[in-house]
């Protein structure tokens, strides 16, 4: 069996340990793919409108119906190309036996997999981090080496993004970050409707709220989180306790940032999020431009090709990702000192 084989690449990327990034997991756990290069989505604001009056002998009045707007954003196109170096399987594996106990084969096929899994990995960190901008800020800043800077606005209310400033800041004397979340809380529903009832924050934010004399009486660590929200699941995030319908987590995770090189946190310092299920995130994925992968829509295709003067093999992925909150207002993000 040819292990480069296109539909072999398929089957080994399926079943290759799936990372499992909090905000993506917990938030954008739907699929959307496309037949196309663009990715559509539908908005849909809602109001809260009343019912008309009339009298029972007269006409019905006329309500206009709600209508919807859709949106088309073409994604930039991850393409990860590697050199597969001949000569690999002829060398000993990190962790292999000096001297080797391997045979080239099997060396292969492992060495195929770990650059499968990293390509895979570097694939889920990028929408990771599309899944939190859009949270943080209600839109999305797409930009590469070979891909100019685009801003997707997902048109969240500005009163859902907030700075605070001054004495309003957590710490600050009479500051109660307490009340804040909870009011954060209600703002959602306000503009959305939806229930916000998960608050995520960095560390710095967890060491400013948990010293509130409020949290420190309310907070109640012992109920199970599992039974009350078992979506809200992934690496990096830590369940801290309940305050009354609020599920409080602390988020610690990096990435290393490809234009400085540097670790960099998801969550800045002092980042707080209130959101829920109702937020209605998606992963979506525009179709694969390769006629190898039949234009298909896919989340991501593999594939492998040979050179032969010099003797060297390529291993590509391809993927046309972006991550879309439909329901945007009901995510709020808070900078709290």
């Amino acid at each position: 069996m040819n292990i480069f084989d296109t539909a072999v690449l398929i089957r080994v990327v399926q079943e290759l340990i799936a990372p499992a990034p909090f905000f993506l997991n917990s938030f954008f756990r739907a699929l959307q793919t496309e037949t196309s290069a663009e990715i559509h989505f539908d908005v849909n604001k809602g109001s809260r409108r009343l019912a008309p009056f009339v009298s029972p002998i007269v006409a019905g009045q006329v309500v206009r119906s709600e209508g919807y707007s859709t949106q088309t954003f073409s994604p930039a196109y991850i393409k990860d190309k590697r050199v597969f170096d001949p000569n690999r399987p002829f060398k000993r594996l990190a962790g292999e036996r000096i001297g080797g106990e391997l045979a080239p084969a099997q060396r292969m096929h492992a060495l195929l997999a770990s650059e499968l899994q990293d390509q895979l990995d570097m694939l889920t960190r990028r929408q990771e981090v599309m899944a939190v901008e859009a949270l943080r800020r209600g839109k999305v800043v797409i930009e590469g080496e070979h891909y100019p800077r685009v801003e997707l606005d997902f048109g969240r209310h500005a009163d859902l993004t907030v700075a605070l400033t001054s004495t309003a800041r957590w710490g600050e004397s009479g500051v109660s970050p307490f009340k804040d979340v909870q009011d954060w809380s209600m703002l959602v529903t306000k503009h959305s409707g939806a229930m916000a009832n998960i608050v995520v924050m960095d560390v710095k934010a967890w060491e400013l709220f948990s010293q509130d004399a409020q949290v420190q009486k309310l907070l109640d660590r012992f109920r199970g989180q599992d039974a009350l929200h078992p979506t809200v699941i992934g690496e990096g995030g830590r369940f801290m306790g309940s305050l009354g319908s609020l599920d409080i987590y602390v988020h610690a995770g990096w990435y290393e940032d490809p234009s400085t090189g540097q670790l960099t946190a998801y969550l800045p310092d002092y980042t707080v999020i209130v959101t829920g299920p109702d937020l209605e995130g998606v992963r979506a994925y525009g179709a694969i431009r390769d006629e190898d992968a039949g234009f298909q829509a896919l989340p991501y295709f593999a594939k492998s090709w040979k050179e032969n003067d010099p003797s060297v093999r390529y291993l590509l992925m391809q993927s046309a990702p972006l991550t879309v909150p439909y329901r945007i207002n009901a995510s709020f993000c808070a900078t709290v000192r």
